[in-house]
């Protein structure tokens, strides 16, 4: 049996997410297994290294699948990116070790999160990045975000419900940068749960603006409660940007 590796890039914007649902044409997993099920004449089962949420974008999903086929990894590769739609594409194809799993080897994540931060809005960014009109502070978040580095329990920074599995992760990295109108948030972590990137964006947002203060990312971590924490930050402009092993 071989492993396939997969590094993949898409436009997450009319989908409903990474994950497989019963409409698999709604899911980017789905077009997948579609494609190589098709390819390979047998139903196949993409491991991928993580969920990303509807509407969230990838530039370096990575995700394998075993299969019997005697394809060359060119002949795979062709044959994927012919079917699937243009806003699905397969960058890289490799075949690896029996024991590789897209999932469980992943050393550290990271990804990234675009703002456009002016009163006017961009007609060619509203796709990919997320519009602020009032002026953020980029010195107050990045002291705030300062206070999420390290190992943390972020189960106040998610929408994960009750349950038995550890919700510590480590974050390794928060960066802001700005180029113009636009601002990069860059996060690196060991993992990260149920909508977090999301969540300490709208809790960073609101230390941004002015409406809390620094010490509202201390709070939201003793609290450990997700009602104290910022909004759900809209997904238009956060990317899986790469999965490192």
């Amino acid at each position: 049996m071989r492993n396939i590796k997969l590094i993949i890039e898409y436009d997450g914007s009319r989908y409903r997410g990474w994950q497989r649902l019963k409409n698999s044409e709604e899911t980017i997993q789905g077009k997948l297994e579609s494609v190589i099920s098709k390819m390979v004449d047998s139903p196949i089962e993409i491991i991928g290294s993580g969920r990303t949420d509807a509407g969230v974008h990838a530039r370096g999903q990575v995700a394998n699948f075993h299969t019997k086929s005697t394809m060359s990894i060119k002949e795979i590769h062709k044959y994927i990116n012919h079917y699937l739609p243009q806003d699905i594409i397969v960058k890289e194809v490799k075949e690896v070790s029996e024991r590789f799993h897209s999932r469980y080897n992943v050393k550290n994540k990271k990804y990234v999160c675009y703002v456009w931060n002016h009163w006017v809005p961009s007609v060619f960014q509203r796709k990919y990045s997320h519009h602020i009109a009032d002026k953020l502070d980029i010195g107050l978040m990045e002291e705030a975000a300062k206070k999420l580095v390290g190992t943390h329990d972020f189960i106040g920074f998610s929408s994960v419900k009750k349950t038995n599995k550890s919700t510590t992760r480590t974050i390794e990295e928060i960066t802001i940068e700005k180029e113009g109108n636009m601002l990069k948030f860059t996060f690196v972590g060991d993992g990260f749960l149920y909508n977090m990137v999301r969540i300490i964006m709208g809790s960073l947002v609101e230390v941004g603006l002015r409406r809390k203060k620094i010490s509202y990312i201390d709070e939201i971590l003793e609290s450990k409660t997700r009602s104290m924490a910022g909004q759900t930050f809209p997904p238009e402009g956060l990317f899986l940007e790469e999965v490192n092993y």
